[in-house]
């Protein structure tokens, strides 16, 4: 670390990657001070100028900064003074988006400690591969899951306090922070303190938590959302994404609280939802993937969106014919965006004025990037190769060995395939890996596979992402059943339920095909090579 850290709880820094194995950070430029807490950049320094202003609307919630920097400091009282929380310290975060789990993220924060958010489908296995590889000591859940939270705990004893919030037992956070002061000191963080694990899942499916610096949670601010949003005080930012994705966290939290604009924070955001919110409550902003607004379309007349300015969308490639049928529908045009959860948000992208339709846009300022080739070599224009990007913020790995292969002589290389024209736009190909983009969803195609064989009816599997027309990709299984099991509508339902039951229900497989071989290599591995030309074909 490049400036002094007091943290306690040594746990994360100590498991940062080698130093040989880190991205080149292109952070100078930004002119950070050597400490800062994220959450008094995002909350206290509004209250100079915008402590009356709103910062939050939710369904029957209305925070003002002001209001919202006095549950964060309650919130904060409780984890340090009654659960005995210290700086360095893995907080768990589980709700879905609500005012209280905005509170308590930056409130994690603000003292000191580290958040592993996580999102409200994940199972219990799901939620111990988490909880183990971060070592999570504290959970804060909204009641209402706390269930698969309680199950966790049994498998991994790291984890001793778990306080849920929403609830009417006396030990709820909404009663101990009623309780408690609003008056908190910030601890005095390093600006590149661990303050966030994010994970995502790997091919494998097992998950793979990247690390973030305070400083990181400003940077993607004062980079994509400087630059390419221009945000005002007097937008309402409102989308989809869970705020377990960064994604989501930096659209609908950090972003609007960087300017001392406001955030819709809805619980439940299908795509009606969505378009009854931007009118409800006039939100300027949207974050959300291509499917939603392929399925907007259908009822967006039904709505008054003419708050909307700006529409950002991500997770997946957005195809053109939604691009032209979202313009034609609102006159406004999606600004698209690739990111990844270990670049913490998106580093390609464009402005109203620069979006060129088809394409994912140019590096956003203050991000390079290039396109390399087997070797590791930039290749010209127009040539297919692997993305490569650098910038402020980049991949950490937490204690993984999959650090080196994202990291190549400083760059870090998003295992997405892309094409840049001869004007320096980039344009996406196809993902190099076994991932399923479904929906805006990253899937693994291998933890399906293991989830099905678990089952008795499956003897052996293998899953891939078939083209679909509103979701981008949907993950499609060829089963080969056991001894006696029979082919059957019957069957496939209760796969699919099964899977739903095992792990996230957006993971399961929406097309199960029986078949009475898989294609294999030589040496006797799946080819999913294969299966995916099957899939491509509809077959």
């Amino acid at each position: 670390m490049s400036s002094r850290s007091l943290l306690v709880d040594r746990f994360a820094s100590d498991n940062l990657p080698p130093s040989a194995q880190c991205p080149d950070l292109l952070v100078d430029a930004l002119n950070y001070p050597d400490r800062l807490n994220a959450a008094v950049e995002m909350v206290d320094r509004n209250l100079q100028e915008n402590a009356g202003r709103v910062a939050i609307l939710a369904p029957g919630v209305i925070w003002t900064y002001a209001e919202l920097a006095a549950q964060v400091n309650r919130i904060a009282n409780v984890l340090t003074q009654q659960f005995g929380l210290v700086s360095g310290n893995r907080v768990l975060l589980r709700s879905a988006n609500n005012p209280m789990m905005v509170a308590a993220y930056l409130a994690v924060l603000k003292a000191g400690g580290i958040a592993v958010a996580t999102m409200p489908l994940l199972r219990t296995r799901e939620l111990v591969a988490i909880i183990d590889k971060a070592q999570c000591r504290f959970a804060i859940t909204d009641h209402r899951l706390r269930a698969e939270l309680e199950a966790a705990r049994a498998d991994v004893p790291v984890l001793a306090d778990i306080v849920a919030f929403g609830g009417t037992d006396a030990d709820d956070l909404d009663r101990l922070a009623a309780q408690a002061s609003d008056i908190f000191e910030p601890f005095d963080s390093a600006a590149d303190d661990v303050c966030l694990i994010a994970f995502t899942s790997g091919t494998t499916g097992i998950p793979k938590g990247t690390m973030h610096f305070h400083r990181d949670l400003l940077a993607i601010c004062d980079t994509y959302s400087a630059h390419l949003l221009r945000p005002t005080r007097e937008d309402r930012f409102i989308g989809s994404p869970p705020l377990a994705f960064t994604f989501g966290l930096g659209g609908l939290v950090l972003f609007p609280f960087r300017v001392g604009a406001s955030t819709v924070l809805l619980e439940k955001a299908s795509p009606n939802d969505l378009l009854q919110g931007i009118a409800t409550f006039k939100a300027t902003v949207v974050f959300t993937a291509p499917t939603a607004y392929r399925a907007m379309l259908a009822n967006v007349g039904k709505y008054d969106i003419s708050s909307l300015r700006r529409c950002i969308s991500a997770g997946e490639a957005l195809p053109h014919p939604t691009f032209e049928a979202w313009h034609k529908a609102t006159g406004l045009k999606i600004t698209e965006g690739i990111g990844s959860t270990e670049m913490l948000h998106i580093f390609i992208g464009s402005t109203q004025e620069n979006v060129r339709p088809g394409a994912t846009g140019l590096p956003v300022p203050g991000y390079e990037a290039k396109i390399i080739g087997p070797d590791g070599e930039e290749v010209p224009d127009g040539s297919v190769g692997r993305l490569a990007v650098r910038g402020p913020t980049g991949c950490r790995y937490l204690a993984d060995e999959r650090q080196r292969a994202y990291v190549l002589d400083g760059w870090n290389i998003t295992g997405d395939i892309y094409l840049r024209d001869s004007d320096g736009y980039y344009h996406y190909q196809a993902r190099s890996d076994d991932m399923i983009v479904s929906a805006g969803y990253n899937i693994a195609g291998p933890e399906v596979e293991a989830t099905l064989l678990a089952h008795p009816a499956v003897r052996e599997c293998g899953v891939v992402g078939a083209p679909d027309p509103d979701r981008g990709a949907i993950v499609k299984a060829y089963v080969m059943l056991a001894e006696d099991y029979q082919p059957s509508g019957e069957l496939i339902r209760t796969l699919q339920d099964y899977v739903k039951a095992e792990i996230s229900p957006y993971k399961y497989p929406r097309s199960i095909v029986f078949v009475s071989e898989l294609p294999k290599t030589s040496t006797g591995k799946l080819q999913r090579s294969a299966l995916r030309e099957m899939a491509a074909r509809g077959s």
